[in-house]
């Protein structure tokens, strides 16, 4: 490879790494943001609360018009298991980057 195409080369792979940091940078900002919520959400599926609610929403005692996916059988399930894989991939994310260092 010539100078200038290796020049080339590598400014094009600075070009395509340099804007998924910082898309990655503002993402795991907002991912730490949300941690308590998760921990919240973990806490309150399956809990007597959760239940109570759910007994609510099956009386017909709540508003047609209120939102209620957290009482859904799968909405709180699948945002913690979605949590869950996302965390397990970073980690297997980070490992290979240290490995490969």
């Amino acid at each position: 490879m010539e100078t200038i195409e290796r020049i080339q080369h590598f400014e094009r792979l600075l070009d395509a790494v340099d804007p998924v940091l910082t898309d990655l940078e503002a993402a795991l900002d907002r991912f730490d943001e949300v941690q308590e919520a998760v921990r919240e959400l973990s806490a309150y599926y399956g809990s007597e609360e959760w239940h109570a609610d759910l007994a609510e929403d099956e009386a017909g005692n709540l508003p047609g018009d209120l939102k209620r996916g957290v009482l859904s059988e799968d909405g709180i399930y699948d945002v913690l298991s979605d949590h869950y894989a996302l965390t397990v991939r970073m980690l297997d994310t980070v490992s290979n980057i240290l490995k490969n260092r």
